[in-house]
This record gives structure tokens, C-alpha cells and sequence, in this order.
């Protein structure tokens, strides 16, 4: 059965699957694919990636594929919560991954990597609101949605660790650099590539 992941090394949200890959050992053919490329567009209209294809099955947004990955080859894993209470924790942070975090250290790291004209410093206020906050999250807890990892770390670490490609500083939160190193201590990690690695 093929297995393919379209998408560019230096997209947080293709980062999140292809961590899920490794953690899983699944394997596949990553397929280097911008959001405007022909073969893109063909599979998502959309023009978003990650795009995954698992056989018959294609699969768009990054945090839809982790639930997919999780039920299918993880299903009785704590990747993916099965109570109440768990799943809603889950939840609350791909919401988040798909608000705060895209909307702050995400949008301020794209802004100075590629020279967009927007003005980051909205995104960098927002990114600093948002650390502040898992800061606080993070002291009472080793994982984000609870004592173990799960998908909502995986939805959120990339675009953390990068930040500072954004001009923004994680110095100033202790509990988030300690959470980084958990998630970089599983099994089967797989590193966020450096932009500086692509000459940007």
C-alpha cells in the first residue's frame, strides 16, 4: 500500500505528521510539494499541505491526519484520548494550534523567513500571550493535554520550537523548554529543520 505526505520541510503543520510517522514507524514517500504546486492543487482544491495518501484514502489539514493516524494505527494508545474529559483537553489544543498558535509565533516566524510586508509585531504579542499561557499550563502538568504525550503536543511543537525564527524569544518560559525537551526525548523524535539549513 502506498503511503505518501506531500508538503515542505519547513512547514510546522507537515513537521507535526512526519513526527507522527516516526513515532508510529510507518513508512512513507515524502513528496516536496508547495501549496500552489500542480500536484497540490489536484489533491486539495484548498491548496493547503500537508496532504497525506494512504492507499485509496487522501487526507488534508495537519491535525485531522494525527487523528487519522492515531485511530488507525495507534488505537489504543494515549495519542488520542478515549474519555470525556481527555479528548476535550485534546481538542482545546488543536483549536488553539489552529488560532493562537498559527495566528502568533507561527505568522511572525513566516513573515520574517519569507519578507512579507506584514507587520509581525501582532504576531509577536500574540506570541508572547500564548507562551505566557503554556507557561502556566506547563508547570502544572508535563504534557499539554496531561501526565502523558498526546496529539495536542504534536500539533503545537514544531511552530514552538521555532519561534525564535520569528524574532520571538523563549527564554522567559522555563516550563515550555522543559516541555520541548520531553517531546524531543520520545521515541523515534524527529527534529523541526532549522531554516537556517535552507539558506533562509
Amino acid at each position: 500500500m502506498a503511503r505518501r505526505l506531500y508538503g515542505i520541510p519547513l512547514s510546522g503543520h507537515v513537521h507535526r505528521v512526519r513526527l507522527f510517522l516516526s513515532i508510529l514507524k510507518l513508512d512513507y514517500s515524502f513528496v516536496e510539494a508547495s501549496m500552489q504546486s500542480p500536484e497540490v492543487l489536484k489533491l486539495n482544491p484548498l491548496g493547503q499541505i500537508p496532504i497525506l495518501e494512504d492507499g485509496d484514502i487522501i487526507l488534508t489539514d495537519s491535525n485531522a491526519i494525527l487523528v487519522y493516524l492515531a485511530k488507525t494505527y495507534a488505537p489504543d494508545s494515549s495519542w488520542l484520548p478515549e474519555d470525556a474529559l481527555g479528548a476535550a483537553r485534546v481538542q482545546k489544543w488543536f483549536s488553539i494550534a489552529a488560532g493562537e498558535l498559527r495566528y502568533g509565533p507561527a505568522m511572525a516566524r513566516a513573515a520574517t523567513l519569507w519578507k512579507r510586508p506584514d507587520d509581525i509585531t501582532p504576531a509577536q504579542v500574540k506570541a508572547a500571550t500564548l507562551l505566557t499561557f503554556m507557561n502556566d499550563e506547563l508547570k502544572q502538568r508535563p504534557f499539554l493535554a496531561g501526565d502523558m504525550p498526546t496529539l495536542a503536543d504534536l500539533s503545537c511543537y514544531a511552530y514552538i520550537k521555532r519561534a525564535p525564527e520569528g524574532g520571538v524569544s523563549l527564554a522567559p518560559y522555563s516550563a515550555v523548554q522543559q516541555w520541548l525537551e520531553r517531546i524531543e526525548a520520545l521515541p523515534d523524535f524527529i527534529p523541526m529543520p532549522e531554516a537556517s539549513a535552507f539558506g533562509l
